[in-house]
C-alpha cells in the first residue's frame, strides 16, 4: 500500500517545491531592493520612498536656459576663430593655444547642448532663430558680449603671419572677457545659477578663461 502511493507523493511534493520557488525569489528580491530615503525638512521625519521612485531635475530658471543657449552661440565663434589658425600662422604658441581653446570649447558646447536637451529646451535662443529667418541684411549680426563683429572676423580671415597672431590674440582676449561678463550676469540674477551642474560649469568657464586671458596677454606683449 505504502509503496503503491509513494511515486504520486513524490510528484506532489516536487510540484509544491517548484511552485514555491518564485515566491522565495520575490522575497529575496524585495530584501535586496534599494531603500530610497528622503530627508525631512527641519522638524520633520525622514520618509522612506517606494523603490519605483525616480529622481526629478529641479526646474531651471529662465536665465539659466538663456545663459546656456547664449554660451553655445558664443563658444561657436571661438571655435570658428581657432579653425583659421592652421592656414594662417606657423607660430607654435598660437597653434598650441588654439588647439587647447578649440578642444575645450567644443567639449563645452556638447555639454551645454546636452544640458538643454535633458531639460526639454532648445539649443539655440529664440532671438537667434528669428535672426536666421531675416538674413536679407548684409549688416545682420547677433552678438553676445565680447563676440567679434563681422568686420573683425573678416580682418582676421584676411590676415596672415604676425598680423594674424596679433589680431587673433586681441580678438580672443575680447571674446573671453565677454564670456566672463556673461557668467557675472548669470550670478547677479536672482534665482539663477543654482543648478549644480550649471554652477560648476559656469565657475569652470570663469576660471579657465581668466587663465587663458593671462596667457594671451603675455603673448601679445611679447609681440608688441
Amino acid at each position: 500500500m505504502f509503496e503503491k502511493y509513494m511515486p504520486k507523493q513524490l510528484v506532489f511534493f516536487a510540484i509544491v517545491f517548484l511552485l514555491s520557488l518564485p515566491v522565495f525569489a520575490q522575497q529575496d528580491d524585495s530584501k535586496n531592493a534599494p531603500v530610497i530615503v528622503q530627508p525631512g525638512a527641519p522638524g520633520q521625519e525622514t520618509r522612506i520612498l517606494p523603490s519605483t521612485t525616480r529622481a526629478k531635475l529641479p526646474p531651471a530658471s529662465r536665465k539659466d536656459v538663456e545663459f546656456m543657449q547664449g554660451m553655445v552661440h558664443h563658444h561657436g565663434q571661438a571655435v570658428e576663430m581657432t579653425a583659421l589658425i592652421e592656414s594662417r600662422t606657423e607660430n607654435k604658441e598660437i597653434r598650441l593655444l588654439g588647439a587647447r581653446i578649440s578642444q575645450s570649447q567644443s567639449s563645452e558646447i556638447n555639454f551645454m547642448k546636452q544640458w538643454l536637451v535633458v531639460r526639454g529646451e532648445k539649443t539655440t535662443m529664440e532671438m537667434l532663430e528669428m535672426d536666421d529667418m531675416n538674413m536679407s541684411s548684409h549688416n545682420h549680426e547677433t552678438l553676445m558680449p565680447g563676440m567679434l563683429t563681422k568686420k573683425q572676423m573678416d580682418a582676421l580671415k584676411n590676415a596672415k603671419g604676425a598680423e594674424f597672431d596679433k589680431l587673433f590674440l586681441q580678438g580672443m582676449i575680447q571674446h573671453h572677457k565677454g564670456a566672463l561678463e556673461m557668467v557675472e550676469d548669470l550670478f547677479k540674477t536672482a534665482g539663477a545659477g543654482q543648478d549644480a551642474e550649471l554652477f560648476n560649469f559656469a565657475t569652470d568657464v570663469d576660471s579657465g578663461q581668466r587663465a587663458e586671458i593671462r596667457i594671451m596677454q603675455t603673448l601679445l606683449r611679447e609681440k608688441t
